[in-house]
């Protein structure tokens, strides 16, 4: 495989391992709920990077659909290189903005994207599929780098989408009325949903015994129709009066039939051949015979002409607060919900990490009320505006807007959200020094996923008798408090060890800052023991 190389990428290509874990605050009077929740529809405001990193102990390998929106690197946008390294090169970086004569522009870009696409694959389902629009600037670079984290195999295709029709006089060259949506699976299990409709009886145009039927020319046309692009689907048929028949491609070369010489017997046999004369030769068809309740594929095209243009994302949130230019070049949530009911179904989870003004929280709320569907969605997004635009848009949606002329969002969509803050990093090393300590919630958070790679559930918690959660191997225990007291006097007892119950078949990983229990004694209690703050670990198995 080919090799993307840019400057800083030693840096960066394992920085997503060290991102540390995040608290993620709940603010209840920015949310839209009757119970702020992880397991909600969720708008997150923090560095995405971050953010994606707090989201794994809930959501790694949960996510069906991911879109995002990156920034194209115009040279235009403001955006600055914000990610924090030990490189001397990254901290140089830090906080510039990029702009268009920046010579390491395309570096920044790919350091910026590599890190948060490994989360991002981290996050997916093994049957699902990311979506990222981007222009000309970086659809090369960004092609190269997912086939690096996706891999090459994975890509899926690209979308042309038809932006706009006519302006943009100010082009240099020609108008650029497109941009690409590149697509990719994170495993082969990913499907795509085409669209199945009942067949057209009406295209049977023939009939004889059998029933109806219509014929297919069994020379291919098209790409790859000449002999030498498969040599041995070249071979002759015999025509009704005799003659042997070979395949012609369009322009009169040799060809290739569209079936094997295995298929072409058996088509043969049962009396599937129909043939034509034209002129002096007979050209043979397939026979395809109606069926009563058939159906066919309607294959998606890879151009998106007809769906939905800038315009209509400007004009939607125009519509949505009463006033323009809320938002530059926000996407039209057609688009997003396009994408999404071929690959989503009613209970898929859908992430966009580049939040903008909501687009895909929209989108998510109004395919659910087209099908009655429950999809829910998670917006991250890194600017001040997540509460006064991205959570602002998601609330008028759901609660609607009443000048709107769309009449489902003038009654509202309907749903609820919970919003969240990017909190302090959990900073194991200080727990007993009583800096910054982390809730009760949040550390078995950090400690559950740690140690098993396996989801939180927060209902599973019950602090008094310190059980967070179990896996098919372990039932997991915190012996924890935010009081610097309460750590340096609690201590993994004989007494705690009997209070944990009679040991089952699971080992139970308790997590304490020490213990007053000798090798016999755990293996008896069968007890794995986890100090705090030293060895937060991952257990194998």
């Amino acid at each position: 495989m080919v090799e993307l190389r840019f400057k800083g990428k030693q840096f960066v290509q394992n920085n997503h391992l060290v991102v540390k874990y995040h608290e993620l605050i709940p603010r209840p009077e920015k949310s839209l709920t009757t119970k702020v929740s992880l397991h909600d529809n969720l708008i997150i405001h923090g560095d995405n990077l971050k953010a994606l990193k707090a989201l794994l102990p809930t959501y790694a390998g949960k996510v069906k659909c991911i879109y995002i929106d990156p920034p194209y690197n115009t040279g235009n946008e403001g955006w600055r290189f914000n990610d924090n390294g030990n490189s001397p090169m990254l901290q140089d970086w830090l906080g510039q903005v990029v702009a268009r004569d920046d010579l390491t522009r395309h570096d920044k870009w790919l350091c910026m994207m590599m890190p948060r696409l490994k989360l991002l694959r981290d996050l997916l389902r093994d049957d699902g599929v990311i979506f990222v629009s981007i222009d000309d600037n970086e659809v090369h670079h960004l092609k190269m780098l997912m086939d690096e984290v996706f891999l090459e195999e994975h890509f899926v295709g690209a979308f042309i989408w038809r932006k706009k029709e006519g302006g943009g006089q100010t082009d240099k060259y020609f108008v650029t009325e497109h941009e690409y949506i590149l697509v990719y699976e994170k495993t082969n299990e990913f499907e795509w949903k085409d669209e199945i409709i009942p067949e057209d009886e009406s295209r049977y145009n023939k009939e004889d015994e059998r029933g109806k039927y219509y014929l297919v020319k069994l020379a291919k046309w098209g790409n790859t129709a000449r002999r030498e692009d498969r040599p041995k689907m070249y071979f002759a048929l015999t025509a009704p009066d005799g003659t042997k028949v070979h395949p012609k491609a369009p322009d009169g070369s040799d060809g290739r039939w569209r079936v094997g010489k295995g298929r072409a017997e058996e088509l043969i046999e049962n009396g599937l051949i129909g043939w034509e004369q034209k002129g002096e030769g007979w050209v043979p068809y397939e026979k395809v015979y109606y069926e009563e309740g058939a159906e066919r594929v309607i294959k998606e095209r890879s151009i998106i002409y007809n769906v939905a243009n800038t315009a209509d994302g400007a004009n939607e949130l125009t519509a949505i607060f009463g006033a323009k230019d809320v938002f530059e070049n926000p996407k039209p949530s057609k688009l997003v919900a396009y994408l999404l009911a071929y690959t989503s179904d009613s209970n898929s989870l859908v992430l966009d990490s580049f939040a903008g003004s909501g687009t895909t929280g929209h989108a998510v709320l109004g395919l659910n009320k087209e099908d009655g569907g429950n999809r829910k969605f998670i917006l991250v997004e890194c600017e001040d505006y997540a509460d006064a635009i991205t959570a602002e848009r998601v609330r008028r949606v759901i609660q609607g807007v009443p000048e709107a002329k769309d009449p489902a969002l003038g009654d509202g969509l309907g749903g609820t959200f919970s919003y969240f803050e990017l909190g302090d990093p959990i900073e194991i090393e200080t727990l007993l020094a009583g800096e910054k300590l982390p809730t009760f919630e949040e550390l078995a958070r950090y400690v559950f996923y740690t140690a098993t790679a396996e989801e939180f559930e927060v209902s599973k918690i019950d602090e008094e008798s310190g059980f967070i959660g179990e896996t098919p191997n372990y039932r997991v225990y915190l012996f924890y408090k935010p009081d610097i007291e309460y750590l340096k006097r609690t201590a993994l007892t004989l007494e705690r060890a009997a209070a944990l119950g009679p040991p089952g078949a699971k080992t139970r990983l308790v997590f304490a800052p020490t213990k007053y229990l000798n090798q016999d004694q755990l293996e008896e209690y069968k007890i794995t023991f986890a100090q705090l703050p030293f060895e937060i670990y991952r257990l194998a198995g």
